[in-house]
Formats: structure tokens, C-alpha cells, sequence
């Protein structure tokens, strides 16, 4: 490949432009197409979850309100860590994500769908879960991710036989998409569009073998010019000349 320095790839980008131009607008238009056609807006909604003090549904009313005096023990800590993993798999189940269909009135969505667009995390270090919900209606993914919350709560009452799990806040109704970034988008294909050009240019640049200067007589042949004579264009008909 012929080398060129930075003097020269300015000179030849300069003089390519246009084309530089035409072919990022070019991608920038393929990318305002991309992004406001094609493109399926997604919501998300987060509920918070929070594992507290561990407390057996079987003690007597005198029991539980000694035990709400207390603070929260490290075994209470311990429990909660190892059952944050075991919550996060439960909160996914077939059963809870059918109960939440139902009690939402969503039953037209599919469990499967639903529950692969259900995350959920573990803050790290503390006994905190998120719950996750996206969907094409901000809606929905609302109303599960809270009903998921519910149910979750019911369940591990019922499973465990302790209360233990409270909600934290709510999810509310997102404002807007979290896949969609129009001005993002085209930049993303702006940039693809500059790239493509510019590597369009190196490579025909090095394709092309045809002298353009006497440096590149030199270099080719290795041997110095020492003279040049110009070419003109002579009109016969006006007896003039032209270069």
C-alpha cells in the first residue's frame, strides 16, 4: 500500500468531501428510518423488594410483638443472604407469573414471554431485590412488576411459613421507552457512515496505480525528474490553445 502522511490523507479527504458528506447523510437517513419505523419501543418498570427481620407466621400475637421490639439479628442477616438466590429463581416460577396473569386480567400474554422479560437482581451486600418488568405497554409492565411483588410476598408466607419480605416502593408507570434513543441511533449510523467512507477512500486510493506527480515517478521507478512539460488542447477552428 502506498504509504501517504498526514498531509496527504487531509489533501485526499479534502478533496473527497462531498462524498464524505453525501455517504454520512446517507446513513444518518437509513438511521432516522431505523429508529422511528422499525424499532419497537419497550418499557420498563422496577418494583423494590426488601428482606427484613424473620418472622414465624405460627407465633402467638405476644410473640411477634416482642420479636418487631427487637432489631434485626445477624441471623436474620445470614437467612436472608442465603435465601436472596433462592427468591430471585421463585420470583420467575411458573406458578407466580401465572397467579399475576390472572390477577392483572393480563391472561392474553404468554407466560413464557412474560416471565423472559422479567429481571430480577440482588443489590450487592445487602438484602435488597429488584424486580424488573419490560414490555410494549408501560402499563403492563406496571401492573406485573407489582403483581409479581404481591404475589411473591403471599408465596414465600405460604412456602416458608415466615414474613419476611416487604415492598419498598412501588413501580410506577414509565415515562418512556428504554430501548429507543432517536438521536443516538443516528449518530450510531453517522458514524458507521463516515467510517465506510473513509475506508472506501484508503482502499481505492491504494487500488489506484496511476501517476499523479512526479514524486510518484520517483518513488516508482527510482529515478529523478528533470524536467515536466505540460499538455495543452489545441482548438484548430479559433487558432488558440488551451490547457
Amino acid at each position: 500500500m502506498e504509504e501517504l502522511d498526514l498531509k496527504q490523507l487531509f489533501q485526499l479527504f479534502w478533496e473527497k468531501k462531498i462524498t464524505i458528506i453525501l455517504v454520512v447523510l446517507f446513513f444518518a437517513v437509513i438511521g432516522t428510518i431505523y429508529t422511528l419505523g422499525f424499532v419497537t419501543p419497550k418499557y420498563k418498570a422496577s418494583t423494590t423488594l426488601v428482606l427484613t427481620k424473620t418472622d414465624s407466621n405460627t407465633a402467638t400475637p405476644e410473640q411477634q410483638q416482642a420479636a418487631a421490639a427487637d432489631s434485626i439479628t445477624a441471623t436474620d442477616i445470614t437467612i436472608n443472604s442465603k435465601l436472596v438466590a433462592t427468591y430471585s429463581e421463585l420470583i420467575k416460577s411458573k406458578a407466580i407469573i401465572r397467579e399475576v396473569l390472572s390477577n392483572t386480567g393480563l391472561n392474553d400474554l404468554s407466560e413464557d414471554t412474560v416471565r423472559n422479560n422479567v429481571t430480577v437482581s440482588a443489590l450487592k451486600d445487602t438484602e435488597v431485590i429488584q424486580i424488573t418488568v419490560s414490555n410494549k405497554d408501560a402499563t403492563y409492565a406496571a401492573k406485573i412488576a407489582n403483581g409479581i411483588a404481591e404475589v411473591f410476598t403471599k408465596k414465600v408466607a405460604e412456602i416458608y411459613n415466615i414474613n419476611n419480605v416487604h415492598v419498598v416502593d412501588k413501580a410506577e408507570i414509565p415515562e418512556g421507552p428504554y430501548n429507543i434513543d432517536h438521536k443516538k441511533d443516528i449518530a450510531i449510523f453517522a458514524i458507521i457512515g463516515l467510517v465506510v467512507s473513509i475506508g472506501f477512500i484508503l482502499v481505492a486510493n491504494m487500488l489506484d496505480t496511476t501517476v499523479k506527480t512526479t514524486d510518484d515517478i520517483e518513488k516508482n521507478i527510482e529515478v529523478p525528474v528533470l524536467a515536466s512539460i505540460s499538455m495543452y488542447d489545441y482548438d484548430g477552428e479559433k487558432g488558440g490553445k488551451r490547457k
